[in-house]
């Protein structure tokens, strides 16, 4: 898939599976990579970001298998944004779909 494509929707991807519940970064790319191929790499610096933008809280839990695991968390202001995020997706989305099927034709 092309690299772009993925940029511009991975922001929208995790704030979606936090919605549903607190995940650890590792999880995280785990389950996006099941739909679409990315690296632990390009998560992370988003995470920092999505984190310091004040969408996400972090907190700390034990993990039997090694060191504690960061877990994030949406905030108000996340969930808002996500909003927002997902208002602007259908747009989006509907307005390519659209030009895909033929809906605007220039003669």
């Amino acid at each position: 898939m092309n690299v772009q494509f993925k940029k511009g929707v991975l922001e929208l991807c995790v704030l979606v599976l936090l919605d549903k519940r607190d995940c650890y970064g590792y999880e995280l790319v785990q389950e996006i990579s099941e739909k679409i191929h990315i690296s632990e790499g390009t998560i992370y610096p988003l995470m920092r970001r999505l984190t310091k933008d004040g969408y996400f809280t972090t907190y700390l839990v034990e993990s039997s298998e090694g060191p504690s695991r960061k877990y994030y968390k949406l905030t108000d202001i996340g969930k808002e944004y996500l909003g927002q995020l997902l208002e602007e997706w259908q747009e989006f989305t509907e307005g390519v779909n659209d030009l895909i099927k033929g809906g605007v034709h220039n003669d």
